[in-house]
């Protein structure tokens, strides 16, 4: 895959970079300032919208939707890649719930493995 280093249209690669260190601040927030601090919320809301652009753009032939079985607690979503990006197979984890909310059902049907 080409490295796209458009702003405005990033590429696969780029985003997943982007998720992956916004959600590692995110982790960090959490410890320092608890999970509900602003800036612990601001990266967790920013993660998701990275999440949703990256579906948005790329879903579902490079990314998609596969619940994560693995976990307890709160059902969640792995945003699974077909072809490894920096020695992952996904771009974190997205709550079943916030899919829900910030996806239409459409987006889910198309976004999931099909």
């Amino acid at each position: 895959m080409h490295e796209n280093t458009d702003a405005w249209n990033p590429s696969v690669e780029q985003m997943v970079r982007e998720i992956v260190a916004v959600n590692h601040a995110w982790k960090v927030a959490c410890e320092l300032f608890g999970e509900d601090s602003p800036l612990s919320t601001s990266s967790r809301d920013l993660k998701t919208c990275l999440q949703v652009r990256l579906l948005r753009s790329y879903a579902p032939k490079q990314v998609y939707l596969i619940e994560d079985k693995n976990v307890e607690g709160e059902r969640l979503y792995s945003l699974y890649l077909r072809e490894h990006i920096n020695n992952r197979q996904y771009a974190e984890h997205l709550p079943v719930r916030v899919a829900e909310d910030v996806l239409s059902s459409q987006e889910l049907a198309q976004f999931k493995k099909q």
